[in-house]
């Protein structure tokens, strides 16, 4: 065992004794008289371990107390990885600016205004503000659950990105045609399988990569998500348009290894992880300059791979689903939906129905 101290006292002609410390200034865990440096017995070994385990535990008075059995609960356990992974971050945050304070001073209310003020220091990153709130708030919570606090003070407080709205981005047909351009420029062919997959399906993208022939039935994708939320996962189940159809059909001749059952493969014929389809989707999209410009402040975002699930909503809602039954199949708010519609499906249909008047002959012209 590492970082034990041996201490060996020698007086006059007496044997010699040995003192065994848990680590340097640490406790006596044991003591030997005569011979050359002791071994350890099991318990003195589980002593040395206990000692060790005390000196590492926070006071249990403190915030950092409640962290610390967050972190061993069935609670944080039951979180999506990667949630544990961009969460731990945000955690470390919080250990470092309240983990000393004491629990008790979380149960007055006035600690809100803290937490606000809190979030404002950290306004030039808003996005790791806010979700330093969200990680706040659900530890605050665990502490509510297990009697350690009795109010949460990070529940209602509203976000500082105000970018976080994406329901009206989506991607067009003539940004896929760009990415598809780019991937084959670039040998990667087998990307273009995942965004059409992504935008017949409206799958995100641990979903994506995981969809297999046996999630497929006769009118439907069944897909149990890959996502934890509110400690469930959700059951996608998502209609089987048309064009779905032929693109099952092409996904399941591509070469494959044996025993490979995802829909999606790459260039080796095996399956893609999240984080492999993800970068190199974006190094694609990248390249081929894909962006919304939002249209009354001009600004720029990447579309992102999970924009594409509104490309899905706008084939449903061409399809003839009502608004309520696409935020249904979504997991969407009616009016998400709604705006998808306005902006993209209904303006497309009134800009069809003037060409077709044009070629027609239909458009009253102006007489001099």
């Amino acid at each position: 065992m590492k970082g034990l101290h041996f201490v060996a006292k020698r007086t006059g002609r007496l044997p010699v004794r040995w003192y065994v410390y848990a680590w340097r200034g640490g406790p006596l865990i044991a003591k030997r008289v005569g011979g050359a440096k002791p071994g350890l017995t099991p318990d003195e070994l589980r002593a040395a371990l206990e000692a060790h385990d005390t000196s590492r535990r926070p006071n249990p008075q403190t915030l950092l107390s409640l962290v610390h059995q967050w972190r061993r609960s069935p609670e944080w356990n039951g979180l999506a990885a990667s949630t544990r992974r961009t969460w731990e971050s945000q955690l470390s945050v919080i250990e470092a600016k309240w983990g000393e304070t004491p629990l008790s001073v979380w149960n007055d209310p006035r600690m809100k205004g803290k937490v606000v003020q809190w979030r404002n220091s950290r306004e030039h990153t808003p996005r790791g503000a806010d979700l330093g709130v969200v990680v706040l708030r659900e530890l605050l919570k665990f502490g509510n659950l297990n009697a350690r606090v009795l109010i949460n003070v990070a529940t209602q407080i509203p976000c500082l990105y105000r970018g976080g709205q994406r329901a009206e981005i989506v991607w067009t047909d003539d940004d896929i045609d760009r990415f598809q351009w780019q991937a084959l420029k670039d040998d990667q062919p087998h990307l273009i399988d995942g965004v059409w997959l992504a935008a017949l399906t409206g799958l995100r993208r641990a979903d994506l990569v995981t969809v297999g022939e046996a999630d497929i039935y006769d009118r439907a994708i069944v897909k149990k998500a890959l996502k934890v939320s509110r400690r469930k996962r959700r059951t996608a189940t998502l209609p089987r348009i048309p064009e779905l159809d032929l693109l099952l059909e092409e996904l399941a001749n591509r070469p494959r290894e044996e025993g490979v059952r995802t829909l999606l493969v790459n260039s080796r014929g095996r399956p893609w992880t999240g984080d492999g389809f993800g970068g190199s989707f974006n190094r694609i999209r990248d390249a081929a300059g894909i962006f919304h410009v939002d249209q009354e402040s001009g600004s720029r975002k990447r579309k992102h791979l999970h924009d594409l699930r509104g490309t899905f909503a706008t084939r449903l809602i061409t399809a003839g689903l009502a608004d309520i039954e696409v935020a249904e199949v979504m997991g969407w708010a009616v009016d998400d939906v709604s705006t998808i519609r306005r902006s993209y499906v209904d303006q497309s249909h009134v800009i069809v129905a003037i060409g077709e008047r044009i070629a027609q002959g239909g458009v009253n012209r102006a007489v001099n």
